[in-house]
C-alpha cells in the first residue's frame, strides 16, 4: 500500500512548525518533506532538517531540472518541495508531511488529488500579530507584508479538507494526529482497487 501525502498550510505565525515537530516525533511512519528555500537561515534552524538553504542560482537550476512538485515566491523568497523526496516516501509505503505556504498548497492540489489538505489557523488575527512580533525576525515592512498577505491566506481555508485552530499546541497536535489516524483507516485506502479484503485471511472472517 502506498503512503499518504499530508499537506499542512496556513499563514506565517499560525504555529505550523511547532505542530510539525511534535507530530513527527509521535509518528514513526511519517516522513517530513524538507523544503528548499532561498531565504536566510534563522538562528535556531538547521540546514537539511528545517529547510535546505540554497542560493537563487541553485534554486533556478533545480527548477530547470523539474525537481519541484511545487514552488512559489513568498515574501521575496523562493520555496520549493522536492518531487523526488515525496515520490520516494509514498512509493515505499511511508506517509509524508508537507509544510508549505498557501500558494504551494494550491499548486499541490492541482498535482495530487488524493493528498490530505490541512489548514492551520491562529485563534485570532490579533494573536497572529502578537506571534509575528514576538519572533523578532521581521522588520516593520516585512511584518506589514506578512500581515497583509495573511488576510488573503485565511480566506483560502475553504479549499482545504480539515481545519486546526492552533490556540493550544498540545490540543492542536492531538487534532492533527486524529486526522492522520482517520485517513489511515479509510476503507478506500485499506481495500485495494479490486475491492478485495486483503487484510484478512478467509479463515479469520
Amino acid at each position: 500500500m502506498k503512503g499518504i501525502v499530508f499537506v499542512m498550510s496556513g499563514p506565517s505565525g499560525a504555529g505550523k512548525t511547532s505542530i510539525v515537530k511534535e507530530v513527527i516525533k509521535c509518528n514513526t511512519n511519517l516522513d517530513f518533506s524538507v523544503s528548499y528555500t532561498t531565504r536566510e537561515r534563522r538562528p535556531a534552524e538547521i540546514d537539511g532538517k528545517d529547510y535546505i538553504f540554497v542560493t537563487e542560482s541553485e534554486f533556478g537550476k533545480l527548477l530547470e531540472e523539474n525537481e519541484f512538485l511545487e514552488w512559489a515566491k513568498v515574501h521575496g523568497n523562493y520555496y520549493g518541495t522536492s518531487r523526488n523526496q515525496v515520490k520516494k516516501s509514498v512509493d515505499s509505503g511511508r506517509d509524508i508531511l508537507l509544510d508549505v505556504d498557501i500558494q504551494g498548497a494550491m499548486s499541490v492540489m492541482k498535482a495530487l488529488k488524493d493528498a490530505v489538505y490541512i489548514f492551520v489557523a491562529p485563534p485570532s488575527y490579533g494573536e497572529l500579530i502578537r506571534r509575528l512580533e514576538s519572533r523578532g525576525t521581521e522588520n516593520i515592512e516585512s511584518l506589514r507584508m506578512r500581515l497583509e498577505d495573511a488576510k488573503w491566506e485565511l480566506e483560502q481555508v475553504k479549499h482545504f479538507q480539515y481545519l486546526v485552530v492552533n490556540d493550544n499546541l498540545k490540543h492542536s497536535v492531538s487534532q492533527f494526529e486524529a486526522i492522520i489516524t482517520a485517513e489511515r483507516l479509510r476503507v478506500d485506502r485499506i481495500v485495494n482497487e479490486k475491492g478485495e479484503r486483503f487484510l484478512f485471511e478467509e479463515k479469520s472472517i
